[in-house]
Order: C-alpha cells, then structure tokens, then sequence
C-alpha cells in the first residue's frame, strides 16, 4: 500500500496530466525515492492507484532505465558510455571504477554503498567523459578525479 507521503506526492503530479495513467513514470519515480527501488508491490499499488493493471506498470518501469527494478546501492552510479565520452576514455574509466569498486558494470558493492551502470548519453558531451551519482553531474573525469569525488558519497 502506498504512504500517505507517496500518495501525497502522486496525488500532487495528477494536475499536471490530462489522464490519470499518464503519471505512472512519475509515481514510480516517487516509489522509489521512498523505497529505494520500485519491487513488485510497489507496482501493485501504483497500479491499484492509478487503476491500471500491474503488467502496464511494469512495462512503464522497465521502459525506463533509472527505475530501479532490482536493489541498488546507496548511490547509484550512471557512467555515460556515448561516442563522445567513448572517444574520451570511457573504457578506462569503467575499467577503473569496476576495479576500485570490486563490481563490475551492472552490480552493487559488497557494502551496498554503490550501483555502478553505464548509461547511454548524459547529454553532456562538452564535459566528456562524465558520470551522475544521485543526480549530480561529474565531468572531465580522470581516476584521480573519480577518488576524489567517490569520496563524498559515504
């Protein structure tokens, strides 16, 4: 069952849409702020809410790469893999980060403190390679620039 707080906060994004389903991407999104990752309840009670079927939500939640459908570390790390940032050392850097991170792409720390994805464009090609922890961008990376901003998510 959905939270009076998660209920609030979809409740809140229905003025924004002509039709009620039109706000699953949001709900979910919602759900996952709360909970962390969207599981098969919270499907189930974002489709009771928004009277859609449960496999209708799910298709909207694995459309979208940042619902999280599976558990994710504490921070989720998205690492662009587009052509600008491929040209610009992407191999490395993932290379890198897998190894001071012991996952590889796709996986979570042992410690449950990162989630680290490759993402296919970031939109920001002019600051090539990038990645996005919790939504904050990062760019022109180096491994040394990686340590340092890795750092700041404890």
């Amino acid at each position: 069952m959905l939270s009076d707080v998660e209920r609030r906060e979809i409740e809140a994004e229905l003025g924004h849409y002509a039709r009620k389903r039109a706000v699953a991407p949001e709900a979910l999104m919602i759900v996952q702020q709360h909970r962390g990752w969207v599981d098969d309840e919270g499907v189930l009670d974002v489709a009771a809410f928004l009277e859609m079927t449960p496999d209708e939500v799910d298709a909207v939640a694995t459309f979208y790469n940042m619902i999280f459908r599976e558990p994710v570390g504490r921070h989720v790390i998205c690492l662009c893999d587009s052509v600008s940032c491929w040209i610009m050392g992407y191999e490395n850097l993932a290379e890198y980060l897998s190894r001071k991170l012991g996952i590889g792409l796709g996986e979570t720390t042992v410690d449950e403190r990162f989630t680290l994805l490759p993402v296919c464009c970031l939109g920001a090609c002019d600051l090539a390679p990038v990645m996005k922890i919790d939504g904050d961008l990062h760019g022109n990376l180096t491994p040394e620039k990686i340590d340092e901003i890795l750092e700041r998510y404890k």
